[in-house]
C-alpha cells in the first residue's frame, strides 16, 4: 500500500558566516517550500554551534531543526533544493514514522 503522507524531520546546517539577514532569509525560504509543499509542525532554530569535524575549513554552523507532514515525493525535491543553495553545509532529511 503506498503512503499518502508522512511525517519527516530535517536538520540542516547553514554557514555561520551568511550574516543574520542572509540566514533569517534561507530559513523562511524552506519554511515556506515546507509549507507550500505540506504542513510545517515545528521548527526549532538551535543557534550556532559547534561542529563535531570541520566542514568547508568552519568550525561553526548555524543549525536548524525542522519537523513537518509531506507526501512522500517531497523530500527528495526538499534535498535537492538543500544541494544547490549556495549557504547550506550539510542537510539530513528523515522518515520519522520508518
Amino acid at each position: 500500500m503506498a503512503k499518502i503522507s508522512g511525517k519527516y524531520e530535517v536538520l540542516y546546517i547553514l554557514d555561520p558566516n551568511l550574516g543574520e539577514e542572509a540566514t533569517a532569509a534561507l530559513v523562511e525560504k524552506f519554511k515556506a517550500l515546507v509549507e507550500g509543499n505540506g504542513t510545517l509542525t515545528s521548527i526549532d532554530e538551535w543557534g550556532k554551534r559547534r561542529l563535531a569535524y570541520p566542514i568547508n575549513d568552519l568550525m561553526e554552523g548555524y543549525y536548524v531543526l525542522m519537523t513537518f507532514d509531506a507526501k512522500p515525493e517531497f523530500p527528495a525535491e526538499l534535498d535537492r533544493v538543500f544541494k544547490i543553495t549556495e549557504g547550506v553545509m550539510r542537510s539530513l532529511i528523515t522518515d520519522v514514522e520508518a
